[in-house]
């Protein structure tokens, strides 16, 4: 079975990986798991999370996520290196909204395409070295780096899935019309799907 680790920071923002999470959890070949820096975190919704792992004890990774939210500027050499050996050895690595932050903050996005919440919050960011690489879009996807602003929440979720095989594009778009177009306009263009 395939994990997909959520890594989620206190006041984190929660709207941000649920549709992806709720898509991966469902699948038989794959589990979501959480990880931190401590074992509660509290999202920016007050949702508080008793998260599966923290960062010195993780198991085998497929897939990370780093989900953004108002704490994302942080020195902890464990995080660092998670993300370093993520990219390093190409395994696939979604970030949104503040996570992309740190990955400007880190010199992370180097060599990479990549979006983010606005590329002024960068301008003190001494690693981050390639501004040319920034596009105003809402999602990203280069090589085996998924970047997105905090209002792309299905937008980040429909790159991530493709980045990883998850469906075919044409069960990947209806999956993601689903909730982008809302269930009576859905049925119009599908069909119902429960009746």
């Amino acid at each position: 079975m395939k994990t997909a680790l959520f890594l989620m920071l206190d006041q984190y923002a929660d709207w941000e990986g649920s549709y992806l999470a709720g898509q991966v959890n469902q699948n038989p070949d794959w589990q979501v798991k959480t990880a931190s820096t401590t074992s509660l975190v509290t999202s920016i919704g007050g949702f508080t999370t008793k998260v599966d792992y923290q960062l010195d004890d993780l198991p085998t990774i497929d897939l990370l996520i780093l989900i953004g939210g108002n704490s994302w500027n942080i020195n902890n050499s464990a995080l660092y290196l998670l993300v370093q050996q993520h990219l390093n050895t190409s395994k696939p690595i979604g970030a949104i909204c503040g996570a992309v932050d740190y990955l400007a903050q880190n010199g992370f996005l180097t060599g990479y395409q990549h979006t983010g919440n606005s590329q002024a919050l960068w301008q003190t960011y001494s690693n981050y070295q390639n501004s040319n690489d920034f596009h105003n879009q809402q999602v990203i996807s280069d090589k085996n780096l998924v970047t997105a602003n905090g209002t792309a929440a299905l937008a980040f979720t429909a790159a991530v899935l493709q980045l990883i095989h998850f469906q075919s594009n044409e069960e990947l778009t209806r999956t993601i019309d689903l909730y982008r177009l809302g269930f009576y306009q859905y049925c119009q263009k599908y069909g119902n799907p429960f009746g």
